[in-house]
């Protein structure tokens, strides 16, 4: 897997779609945990199946849940401005201001936010 280590947190660099489902949620962030250690991770929107984007699918809770069960920070990267769902808005806004889950714009932005919350 592509990875790059910076400041303890594992950029996975990785093409493609890596998660669609809460089981291969889990084999990512174990996997990423075995080769590097690190306790938190980004991730880019593009590697998240579209329909975690659709909160009435349960993707996105089931894949979150997994990640916050097993102690892992994650950053998800991309640009969020074209969805208009309030209820997805607002689940963004609320995971921000978290300290497990963030969706940032770019990567210093998720970097930034993964070391205030203890990464």
């Amino acid at each position: 897997m592509n990875i790059e280590l910076k400041n303890r947190v594992a950029i996975v660099r990785e093409p493609g779609v890596l998660i669609t489902s809460g089981s291969s949620a889990v084999e990512l962030l174990a996997s990423v945990r075995y080769e590097t250690g690190c306790s938190a991770i980004i991730l880019f929107k593009e590697q998240l199946d579209e329909s975690f984007f659709r909160l009435s699918t349960g993707l996105a809770g089931e894949v979150l849940q997994k990640f916050v069960n097993y102690q892992m920070k994650l950053g998800i990267v991309g640009d969020y401005s074209g969805y208009t769902s309030k209820p997805l808005q607002d689940f963004i806004r609320e995971s921000n201001e978290g300290r497990h889950i963030c969706f940032q714009p770019d990567e210093e932005s998720a970097l930034a936010w993964l070391e205030r919350a203890g990464a």
